[in-house]
């Protein structure tokens, strides 16, 4: 039997930067990962760009996550100046984009990959192991044994890049709720004929929640920044655990198409305007707040002729445009699952150390990244905790 003082389950980025950090103190470490290659879901952040973090100051970052008190510990152990240090040394600088999100300057995930594979010199990796059974003593499949051991096994989502739901039952760690999160959204009505269509900064809301983006209509329903944050207020509402059934999806959702005026202002502007551009077809004077592309599919379900001049409408269809440029509703069936960014849910974070991210229940047991029960929006925050939370349990089991 092979023995080792940290084994670190999952090649993901969370999983990497554990095994890296563990290496710097201790000779005999093994990376355990089920795939026949490491970072398969890394690959795939940023549309293949990799979004490695976010530059906000630390206390601003802090805040845009509802577990900031739990990270905060790993946040300051591991900055992003460490971080971005850490793979300028390999010589791969950055460039910094809208909302201060963080690229590789050469824009490939690969690279990002690369350089955290050069670093894993001292770690055996031990590919296509599968881990199914962790028992006494940290016994791993029978045939190899650590000292310590670090699950770092991700989330369920991509399940074509090995995450999977049964990853959780490896260790007897209380769970909450797994749920799908930053996912797209299906709808009742068949989109198909708008697909491609984007609506910019709109505001989506789903009963007192709202939120600010933009908006892409796919052939199955909704996606988009705005969709993708909204997906997570929604999943989080709804009673579901995906180890134990799906979700029951039947809600409205609503689109403020015309977030820059209230209805009043709307009123307003449609009374003066029908009398003083009379003549104008409603389907031209809508291009003042709609896209052009989407103008005839909001009419066809407002249910008012775009031929029609502006001193033809009457008043009930007039009402009707405005409550429709403010409260644009869609019927909602379902979470894309298949395209669904993050999970839910996870490790239970009341038993869980923030300050080494060990296990308060099993001695020398840690977790970092996706597996926990952390997910933020996105923007490079999520990357943010896999690297920042895997590089403090490295470094904190190997300190031990």
């Amino acid at each position: 039997m092979d023995e080792y003082d940290i084994a670190v389950i999952g090649g993901g980025p969370a999983g990497i930067m554990a095994a890296i950090a563990a290496s710097q103190n201790s000779s005999r470490v093994i990376l355990l990962e089920k795939n026949s290659q490491l970072g398969k879901k890394l690959l795939l952040t940023g549309g293949g760009r990799c979004n490695i973090t976010n530059l906000k100051p630390i206390k601003k970052l802090l805040n845009i996550y509802p577990q900031k008190n739990f990270l905060k510990h790993s946040f300051f152990t591991f900055t992003n100046e460490m971080l971005l240090s850490f793979f300028q040394d390999k010589g791969l600088d950055f460039i910094e984009e809208d909302d201060n999100r963080i690229f590789p300057e050469t824009e490939k995930s690969r690279d990002v990959l690369k350089i955290l594979t050069d670093y894993l010199d001292d770690v055996v990796i031990s590919y296509n192991c599968e881990v199914k059974t962790i028992t006494e003593g940290f016994i791993i499949n029978d045939s190899i044994k650590a000292d310590k051991v670090i699950i770092a096994t991700g989330g369920m989502t991509y399940p074509q890049t090995g995450c999977n739901i049964k990853n959780y039952s490896l260790a007897s760690q209380p769970l909450t709720d797994i749920k799908y999160g930053l996912s797209p959204l299906i709808t009742k009505k068949d989109l198909s004929d708008i697909a491609g269509i984007t609506l910019y900064d709109v505001v989506v809301s789903y009963r007192k929640n709202k939120v600010k983006g933009n908006v892409l209509f796919s052939h199955v329903g909704l996606t988009g920044p705005g969709i993708i944050n909204l997906s997570n207020l929604i999943s989080e509402s709804i009673n579901y655990n995906l180890l134990e059934n799906g979700p029951d999806l039947d809600i409205e959702i609503a689109i403020d198409l015309c977030p820059n005026f209230t209805r009043e202002e709307l009123n307003e502007k449609f009374t003066n305007d029908f009398q003083i551009k009379g003549k104008t077809m409603l389907k031209n004077y809508l291009k003042l707040f709609l896209t052009n592309s989407f103008i005839d599919f909001f009419l066809s379900e407002s249910n008012v002729e775009g031929e029609t001049q502006l001193s033809r409408i009457n008043k009930k269809d007039k009402n009707r445009l405005i409550e429709n440029l403010k409260r644009f509703v869609f019927e909602i069936t379902g979470f894309n699952q298949d395209l669904a960014k993050i999970t839910i849910g996870g490790v239970d974070l009341a038993n869980v150390n923030p300050k080494t991210m060990e296990s308060t229940l099993t001695p020398n047991l840690y977790f970092a990244g996706e597996v926990l029960d952390l997910h933020g929006p996105t923007g490079g925050y999520n990357l943010k905790i896999a690297f920042s939370t895997g590089y403090l349990a490295g470094k904190s089991a190997s300190e031990k």
